[in-house]
């Protein structure tokens, strides 16, 4: 790695990921960019790895990424976000990041995530990893999908593809409340407690295609 892109706002997050790029390939030179409008103009000089943060001030992080594995495919788009959850991690996937790590970890990890690049493997927290590996277990008649009624897995598909509670109890034809009756008991069951786990568990469960 030659050239260093650091995509980051908050300033002692850009000095930690830099200083992380510097250690991790020695020699590199590394520029920061704090907006997407800064990190479309850094891409002039050809970046040969980029750390792109999600959340800019001016712009998302997953735009940038498409673009950089549009007009630069050779470059390692790398995600260092604080988010862990699949609203972050599945867009950024399918824009074309390399990678996703998560800045809640010590810098010696870091560092030996971004040095895996040159050894082939993919730069992942293990929480990230974690996840993952979740969306392929055996899909089949596990034992939480056998806690659920009958009702209670047409309302898991529901709500994880997206229908809001008054558009459940719609398909359902029952009350908000009886509709609302079921997304709790699902929740209490599976042990989750957001529509993303939601959508999570259906495709576990195989009740939904996963499209990742």
């Amino acid at each position: 790695m030659q050239r260093g892109l650091v995509i980051e706002d908050l300033a002692p997050t850009a000095e930690w990921l830099m200083r992380a790029l510097r250690e991790a390939f020695p020699g590199i030179a590394v520029e920061l960019a704090e907006t997407a409008a800064d990190a479309r103009a850094a891409l002039q000089r050809r970046p040969d790895i980029a750390l792109v943060d999600l959340d800019l001030p001016d712009g998302s992080g997953i735009d940038i990424i498409a673009q950089i594995n549009a007009r630069h495919p050779h470059c390692h788009c790398i995600v260092t976000t604080i988010y862990g959850d699949d609203r972050h991690l599945f867009p950024a996937l399918r824009a074309g990041a390399q990678g996703y790590l998560l800045k809640d970890q010590p810098m010696e990890r870091l560092v030996a995530a971004l040095q895996a690049i040159d050894r082939g493997e993919p730069p992942l927290s293990p929480a990230i990893a974690r996840r993952l590996l979740g969306m392929f277990a055996p899909a089949g008649p596990a034992p939480d999908e056998q806690k659920l009624t009958t009702r209670e897995r047409e309302t898991l598909v529901l709500i994880a593809k997206g229908l809001r509670l008054a558009e459940v109890a719609e398909q359902l034809g029952v009350t908000r409340n009886t509709a609302a009756g079921f997304v709790k008991a699902i929740y209490r069951k599976l042990n989750i407690s957001s529509r993303a786990e939601a959508a999570l568990e259906a495709t576990r469960l195989g009740l939904v295609k996963n499209e990742f």
